[in-house]
């Protein structure tokens, strides 16, 4: 979410007249965009705002502004007296206080501004489209786009609801336009995002749902993929999963986090299903997809876990053999329920141990998984290259990389597997 916002964000300094720079200390405006999920996260901005504070004193008119979950929902008051060399403070999603400032301070450069028309006229894009950054119009192969901004849900451990405010989905016309422009200026594969991304559009009045949104963004000329995250167990209906498996542009995968594998522990999280449940969901989603990947998510050290509701976890992530695990230690945040009602009991370096464990057990598994592909050929989306070697992705999520002299920048490269690891698979073009 954070890089989709940041990236909007650039493209409207843009039409304002300004250009990135590489150091910090050439640019006449600075944004922390800022995530608060985990404590480590927020550490690091009281760092890096800290060190802004000699470069504000330096540079009086350097514009410094702060956007993300670290300024939330009515925090603009109280942040703006801990630190007062930062300018402009903007809630998630929201970078209009900034353009506001900028404009008012006259920091509108009209020259550049008929550049940026001229890319518009160039790719046919309407004014209120979103034009891509000047490095990344013609280079990013895949991008995100948000469909649902903030979450009513509140899982227990979750700061989201508190910073980034209730469930509002988008509008349906604003996401299709959206990915228009991308798809003009290059993009080949758009992933949806929103905390609960299957809820899309239960707030609208229109009927629009996210099946709905997928049938119509396929239409797009240009759009080779589409990807969604994150879902819910709760919220994944047949419908959803029929358009996956109707959809050729829709990719085959599927990011459903089960957090724990132990009732207790989803009661306390407030996760509103169970183990149970999560297994049948996963039988249910493999049983309409062909050939699908399922990631999930896991929180280890979660208060009062004990070791033997960790081991269920355990043994639920070894029978089910996921192709992704996402696997986080606890952090308590503040205003949640669960810092309100529990205490964070689990030890850290016990944390630390189940996380370890379950990341070994999950490395076997998809080093299992993977291995299967050993001397099968996959389609890979080619997103860059570093150093000699092309990297992209499958339509199930497997990393790739492969050495050609062809320029397969944006293309999609027939590859024969070679070596397989966990992680990554390498291949070389199959002629």
């Amino acid at each position: 979410m954070n890089v989709a916002d940041s990236r909007r964000l650039a493209s409207e300094l843009e039409q304002l007249g300004h250009m990135p720079v590489e150091r910090v200390e050439e640019a006449d405006i600075i944004v922390l965009n800022t995530c608060v999920v985990r404590q480590s996260a927020e550490n690091k901005i009281y760092g890096r705002l800290g060190s802004l504070k000699p470069l504000k004193k330096a540079r009086p008119d350097t514009v410094i502004g702060v956007m993300g979950c670290f300024v939330g929902k009515g925090e603009t008051a109280t942040l703006s007296r801990r630190f007062p060399w930062a300018d402009v403070w903007m809630a998630p999603s929201d970078p209009a206080r900034l353009l506001e400032h900028l404009q008012r301070g006259g920091l509108v450069e009209e020259a550049h501004s008929m550049e940026v028309q001229k890319v518009r006229r160039r790719h046919r894009l309407q004014d209120g489209d979103l034009v891509l950054p000047a490095g990344d119009r013609g280079e990013l192969v895949s991008a995100y786009v948000s469909t649902v901004l903030g979450c009513s849900h509140a899982c227990s451990y979750c700061i989201i609801p508190y910073r980034r405010g209730p469930e509002r989905s988008r509008l349906k016309g604003e996401i299709l336009d959206e990915a228009r422009a991308l798809a003009a200026q290059g993009v080949r594969e758009i992933t949806l995002l929103g905390q609960i991304v299957d809820r899309y559009g239960l707030d609208l009045e229109d009927s629009a749902s996210l099946p709905s949104l997928l049938r119509e963004l396929h239409e797009i000329a240009g759009l080779q993929r589409i990807r969604f995250l994150t879902s819910h167990p709760n919220w994944m209906t047949d419908a959803l999963l029929d358009a996956v498996a109707e959809l050729p542009k829709v990719c085959e995968h599927i990011e459903v986090p089960v957090q724990a594998g132990d009732d207790e522990v989803l009661r306390r999280m407030k996760r509103g299903y169970t183990a149970d449940n999560y297994r049948r969901l996963i039988d249910r989603i493999r049983h309409r997809i062909d050939g699908v990947s399922i990631a999930t998510d896991i929180i280890v050290g979660f208060p009062g876990e004990t070791r033997e509701q960790f081991q269920r976890t355990y043994d639920l992530l070894a029978e089910l053999r996921l192709d992704k695990a996402h696997i986080a230690r606890y952090s308590p945040r503040p205003q949640t329920l669960a810092t309100r009602r529990y205490e964070d009991d689990v030890p850290e370096e016990e944390k630390e141990a189940r996380r370890k464990a379950l990341d070994e057990l999950q490395a076997e598994i998809v080093g299992e998984i993977n291995a299967e592909l050993e001397g099968e050929t996959v389609p890979v989306l080619v997103e860059g290259k570093k150093g000699d070697r092309w990297w992209g992705r499958t339509r199930t999520d497997k990393l790739v990389y492969f050495e050609d002299d062809d320029d397969w920048h944006g293309r999609t490269a027939p590859v024969r597997v070679t070596w397989t690891g966990p992680w990554s698979l390498i291949g070389e073009i199959d002629s």
